[in-house]
């Protein structure tokens, strides 16, 4: 007969015999379940440290060789003036490329696109956006605009101005440019002289205003 006290802290079956060994070895059975289930693969990851050495580039370096261009966050960045259209605290006064007609295409192009809507296709500032009660820019065509240097269309492109957001994101620097270039065809369209046109226009522009004039009523 066995005594309470062992009752206490052994197992038995129905047989009276101890089967505190079988809870061991289910114990047991269950951590090892449990440890084949945790991986360190998350918290010893592979990778490469900075500038430590790794056989899986040909240089035989772990960190990569910087983009041609790449500027440092810390390392203060002198403005562009093609970028600006500011030549330190002055606007650029001359475009910095010759402007041909594909400069002029490409300009109205991306005119249409994102001036346009508010500034109208003539430039009158009187676009589809306006019409809906957005504020009106001021018309291309008005003296201060007009007598303007060409580096101020790009750096309000550049940086917004008033109600204007910023178009830098939208509208690339060398298309600013284009853009500042088709705006002064437009205001020279509305101001242009028979004295500024080449002479070899000239010509055909006089022969095709006679040909229409010359031209018989229809009957």
């Amino acid at each position: 007969m066995r005594s309470n006290e062992n009752r206490e802290w052994r197992i038995e079956d129905g047989h009276g015999r101890a089967s505190r060994p079988i809870f061991h070895l289910l114990f047991s059975i269950l951590v090892v379940i449990a440890a084949s289930g945790c991986r360190r693969d998350m918290f010893i990851q592979p990778k490469s440290n900075p500038y430590a050495a790794s056989d899986f580039f040909q240089d035989g370096a772990a960190s990569r060789p910087l983009p041609p261009h790449t500027v440092s966050q810390s390392d203060p960045v002198e403005p562009d003036p093609f970028d600006t259209g500011m030549l330190g605290t002055n606007l650029a006064t001359t475009f910095p490329f010759p402007i041909t007609r594909e400069i002029l295409e490409r300009g109205r192009l991306r005119f249409e696109i994102n001036c346009a809507p508010c500034h109208g296709l003539a430039g009158d500032g009187d676009g589809i956006i306006v019409q809906r009660g957005f504020p009106p820019p001021p018309s291309y065509h008005i003296d201060r605009l007009r007598n303007a240097p060409v580096g101020h269309f790009v750096d309000v492109m550049t940086r917004g101005y008033g109600v204007m957001l910023p178009q830098a994101e939208r509208i690339s620097p060398a298309d600013r440019w284009a853009v500042a270039a088709y705006i002064r065809a437009l205001q020279l369209s509305r101001h242009a002289s028979l004295g500024d046109v080449p002479t070899n226009e000239m010509a055909r522009l006089l022969g095709t205003a006679n040909d229409s004039t010359q031209k018989p009523a229809a009957p």
